[in-house]
């Protein structure tokens, strides 16, 4: 009788203590269930808006970007306005409604943006600027930008080493700083020489479809042009819609900005001259390094410029004329 007593309280106490061991690895995997729940809170989400999507040069900025990010685990809230800064501004108010931890943006208008910038400083949110500047600078957190200024020297040197002289049409965008700052390099040193003559510029948007009826108005007005200068290659390949229509493609020559895959392909067929070339992957992966630079307390310089390099059918086999240096 007595053995069956003993023998019944190590049965209560062997379940006791598997009971207690139970216990302790539920709750230790509910813990650790916990923590992994926390962690998945803890992804930093960012919000990203380009002045519009249809130009493959923020396609590929959005692409790096977002491999930078998700490579970390973390996630990119991309938005289009598709060029109406009054979308752009909800666009940001959205991004700022989702407590997102930063915003990289390529403004639609380099001033108007301004009220959007400033709530998102309200809100403790850092603006990282990509491709171009914003007016009020210090609103900015970090600015990622190529060289724009150097991109238009670039061009006009060009012209001064290969053409004696000639008539210039310019295609230009004045609401995008960096669109300003390309022709404004461009100007500048052509200025001086008066073998080359600035005729008249017009402003596309950077966009084909605007370029095209801009380049023939101006060429119209201006049958005596021979040179046209395009704040991107966007507004190029417009511009060579518009002369092949009017039967000059080829006889007057087309400059522009970006060194896309179209610019490259136009010099390549001997259609476009040069085309100053941009970095849009190393502007992606940029723009990510300084947003966790930012995140993690880490000092940033307030404005990174990326040299552009020229590319002309006498380099164009360094560059490619497929995909994106």
């Amino acid at each position: 009788m007595e053995r069956r007593q003993d023998k019944r309280v190590l049965q209560i106490l062997t379940g006791l203590v598997l009971g207690i061991l139970a216990a302790a690895v539920m709750w230790y995997s509910a813990g650790e269930g916990l923590d992994q729940a926390v962690n998945r809170e803890r992804k930093h989400k960012f919000g990203a808006t380009y002045m519009t999507m249809n130009n493959p040069f923020y396609e590929i900025i959005d692409d790096e970007l977002r491999s930078q990010l998700e490579a970390r685990g973390d996630i990119l809230i991309t938005r289009d306005p598709a060029l109406d800064v009054g979308k752009q501004i909800e666009q940001v108010q959205e991004l700022i409604d989702r407590n997102v931890d930063g915003i990289f943006i390529n403004p639609v208008d380099w001033k108007q943006i301004t009220p959007a910038l400033k709530e998102a400083a309200r809100a403790g949110i850092p603006i990282i600027v990509v491709d171009s500047q914003v007016f009020e600078s210090e609103l900015a957190a970090c600015t990622i930008v190529s060289d724009n200024y150097q991109a238009g020297v670039q061009c006009a040197d060009y012209l001064l080493e290969h053409d004696e002289g000639g008539n210039i049409l310019l295609l230009t965008h004045s609401a995008a700083k960096s669109g300003l700052d390309r022709i404004q390099g461009f100007k500048d040193t052509i200025e001086g020489h008066e073998e080359f003559q600035i005729l008249a510029e017009g402003d596309c948007l950077g966009q084909l479809e605007m370029a095209m009826p801009v380049t023939e108005k101006l060429l119209n007005q201006y049958p005596e042009t021979d040179i046209i200068m395009c704040l991107n290659d966007v507004a190029a390949m417009g511009t060579m819609a518009a002369l092949k229509d009017a039967g000059l493609e080829g006889k007057i020559v087309v400059c522009g900005v970006d060194g896309s895959p179209d610019g490259k392909s136009m010099i390549e067929a001997g259609f476009m001259a040069a085309t100053a070339a941009q970095f849009p992957r190393e502007i992606g992966r940029k723009a990510a390094e300084a947003a966790y630079m930012i995140l993690e307390g880490e000092p940033v310089e307030p404005v990174i410029r990326i040299g552009t390099e020229l590319i002309t059918g006498d380099n164009l086999k360094l560059y490619g004329s497929d995909g994106w240096q």
